[in-house]
């Protein structure tokens, strides 16, 4: 089922279309490119959603009304169609079409593909692609006779107008059947003609085998995939559909936790340099130096971190964990123990705000070990340093020499970590913050700065990942969860406040007044920076705006500066540095702030257009505050209507701390998205029916069962079903993402 669609009966221009617009390249994923929804023959459309203006959307439906149109500007005429659905109707506008109108007689059924747009409220179509289905009920059959008057009738009245626009015999046949499928389209590739191909490869379809053996299925009550491929694009039934999307569900998660296993498997066949516990070392040393004593939970990680260390193969290892939770420390002593053992460590960094705050937090918890070089430093101390892209050439320089050399035991740095002229005398670990954050390339890159085998690899996220969310997008990566709070955090409470009520707004400045005269600092944040050149929405504050009217107006006796992501590193650097220091009382920013800044002394957090930010993006945001001795207060100011769905995401961020619950929430709350790492790696979603919130049986049971199967035959060499499946299932753009991460 995976050879190559230009081997089938699809003719060459669908082949093309399918490969360029939906990255479909063989029979087996095209075959597992399913119907987004189905018609049924007595219902014209299940778009129930109103489409907002400049979606692309599909519409089956009866013609209402077809009329000339004169034009006002010159002496022409359109041609205006009005079709209905069950759900509303739609304005439909042709150029150079007389000919159509007396086909598109009322109760004619069209098919319509086009971008939206709306007049006076009105959905408007403007020359759509389309498709003619002349009546086929029981008392009046179209025969191909009268299609061919159709064709030659079009191809006489406009030259080139084929019959491509009227269903053929084969599409009536099809589309008079109760139900209907209907595909995710683009603007160059229409449902229709994805079910046309479908159909093809599916009548030249031969039985190879299915993935699971009689058993198996058994035990799971699953049909064949080859009868759940048919009955997904031609259903007889509800039920059938049901059958199929069972059976494909299971596929689904089936072909992601094979490709998963096997790059398990293949990492451990890497070498990475042995790092076990050095007695005395520097982690010893940063350990009896620490104020606190470990939580119990930093100790079972770093136990864990500790075993992967002392091997030979990479550790690959996500590390999650609460806002606060202590990941940096737990990180920090894993990398010591790398520099113990002589070879250096990397921090890769999102942003450079970021990378600044791990070096600055970095070189203070290890104080007189991380000034290698320097009086007064420790005997067996070690050198921090940063390496940004918007270094001076000077100290550039000097940081790649202290790299290369091996001076520097802990680098860390932004993207520029990853330019070819960089280069490390020994590599040995990787720390990489909010994986989510860096492409493929990227991470790959880093890991080959190693000349002989692979560095050891962590990545670490304040993001909490739902357990299924961790099976599917970290699969190949073994998991340390940090959920216990260190001692001496403190709560943070949060509120909404309506942006609409005056006395309210004023109020949260007030507020914000009373933590500054306590002696403490406050965060605004804001979605957008307000140097923009395209209009903002009516409702939207920016940066620049309320820094403004804070600095003049409502805080105008406190000091306030702003700082966001296209100021140069000096300039962020140094209002960074003032906030920290406690010389600003209040730093208005965009999102920059977002992850490990880190300001003991705010104690208060305002995000201005909450609405605008997702469920676990504000959880973020709000985990800069509370971080020292005083409690946190955050307020989401907010334009959201009363029981609207941003009204509902915002009051559950206030309701809750625990970031694996809002996690939760906020992939229900949200479209699940493709959880192959559609921002990592292109190409369009390749699940499409297992869900992460309901399916975590399914997914353990898959994982359980492609471990199996993986560890005895690698290279999938006995089990050419289920080596196919996963290439059908799991694109080629994807394929990538899972053996590299």
């Amino acid at each position: 089922m995976a050879s190559d669609l230009a081997a089938t009966s699809v003719p060459p221009a669908v082949v093309a279309k399918l490969a360029d617009e939906l990255e479909l390249t063989t029979v087996g994923a095209l075959l597992h490119y399913v119907p987004r929804r189905y018609l049924s023959r007595h219902v014209a459309s299940m778009e129930e959603d109103l489409p907002e203006a400049g979606d692309w959307i599909n519409v089956v439906g009866e013609v209402r009304k077809a009329e000339m149109i004169p034009m006002r500007q010159r002496k022409a005429s359109f041609l205006k169609v009005v079709v209905a659905d069950d759900h509303r109707t739609y304005e439909v506008s042709f150029f150079n079409a007389r000919w159509m109108k007396s086909r598109l007689l009322p109760g004619t059924r069209m098919a319509l593909a086009g971008t939206v747009k709306y007049f006076r409220g009105q959905i408007q179509l403007s020359h759509p692609e389309w498709l003619i289905l002349p009546d086929v009920s029981d008392d009046k059959v179209i025969g191909s006779a009268m299609l061919s008057e159709l064709y030659e009738e079009a191809e006489a009245q406009t030259p080139g107008a084929d019959g491509d626009h009227i269903a053929s015999a084969e599409d009536l046949d099809h589309f008079s059947r109760e139900i209907v499928p209907m595909y995710p389209a683009t603007k160059k590739i229409q449902t229709w003609e994805i079910w046309r191909a479908v159909r093809t490869v599916l009548g030249e379809l031969d039985d190879a085998g299915d993935a699971l053996s009689p058993q198996q299925r058994s035990d799971r009550g699953l049909i064949t995939t080859a009868d759940a491929l048919r009955m997904i694009h031609l259903p007889e039934s509800q039920t059938q559909i049901t059958e199929a999307r069972r059976r494909l569900k299971f596929d689904e998660a089936m072909a992601v936790q094979t490709a998963l296993a096997q790059a398990r498997v293949a990492a451990g066949t890497e070498s990475a340099p042995a790092c076990p516990h050095v007695p005395g070392g520097l982690e010893d040393k940063l350990r009896a130096s620490l104020p606190f004593e470990l939580t119990a939970g930093q100790e079972a990680v770093l136990s864990e971190i500790g075993d992967d260390l002392a091997a030979t193969h990479p550790m690959n290892r996500l590390l999650q964990g609460e806002v606060g939770s202590g990941k940096t420390l737990v990180s920090l002593l894993a990398m010591l123990r790398a520099v113990d053992n002589g070879y250096q460590c990397a921090i890769l960094a999102p942003t450079e705000v970021l990378a600044a705050q791990h070096h600055r937090t970095v070189t203070a918890m290890l104080g007189d070990l991380a000034r290698a070089g320097e009086l007064g430093a420790a005997d067996d101390a070690t050198k921090v340093v940063l390496l940004t892209g918007s270094m001076k050439t000077g100290p550039r320089k000097q940081t790649m020499l202290d790299i290369v050399t091996g001076q520097a035991g802990i680098v860390v740095g932004t993207h520029a970590l990853l330019e070819d002229n960089v280069e490390f005398f020994d590599l040995g670990m990787v720390v990489v913050d909010e994986q989510h954050r860096f492409g493929v390339e990227q991470r790959d890159a880093l890991r080959n700065k190693r000349k002989i085998g692979r560095p050891h690899f962590l990545v670490m996220t304040a993001t909490p990942i739902p357990r299924t969310v961790a099976m599917i997008t970290f699969g190949d990566l073994d998991t340390s969860s940090l959920s216990e709070l260190p001692k001496g955090r403190q709560p943070i409470a949060s509120s909404v406040v309506p942006m609409g009520k005056a006395n309210w707004v004023d109020r949260v400045w007030e507020r914000a007044g009373e933590e500054i005269d306590k002696g403490r600092q406050v965060y605004v944040v804001c979605s957008r920076i307000g140097d923009e050149k395209s209009a903002p929405d009516a409702d939207e504050i920016s940066v620049l705006d309320l820094w403004q009217e804070l600095s003049t107006e409502k805080l105008a006796d406190r000091s306030v500066d702003y700082l966001h992501g296209r100021m140069t590193a000096e300039e962020k650097t140094e209002v960074m540095d003032r906030f920290t220091r406690g010389d600003l009382d209040v730093l208005v920013a965009t999102t920059v702030i977002e992850v490990g800044v880190d300001v003991p002394n705010a104690s208060m957090m305002v995000i201005v257009n909450a609405e605008r930010f997702g469920v676990s993006q504000l959880h973020q945001l709000r985990g800069r505050v509370g971080r020292g001795e005083h409690p946190g207060l955050c307020l989401l100011m907010t334009t959201a209507s009363p029981g609207s769905g941003a009204m509902e995401r915002l009051e559950a961020v206030a309701g809750s701390n625990d970031g694996f619950e809002l996690a939760r929430i906020d992939l229900q709350q949200r479209r699940e998205g493709d959880v192959l790492g559609a921002t990592q790696a292109g190409g369009v979603s390749s699940l499409h029916f297992l869900s992460l919130l309901d399916d975590v049986d399914i997914i353990a049971d898959a994982r359980d069962l492609a471990t199996a199967i993986v560890d005895e035959d690698l290279s999938l060499a006995d089990h050419r079903a289920l080596a196919d499946l996963v290439d059908s299932v799991v694109l080629p753009s994807k394929m990538g993402y899972l053996e590299k991460s």
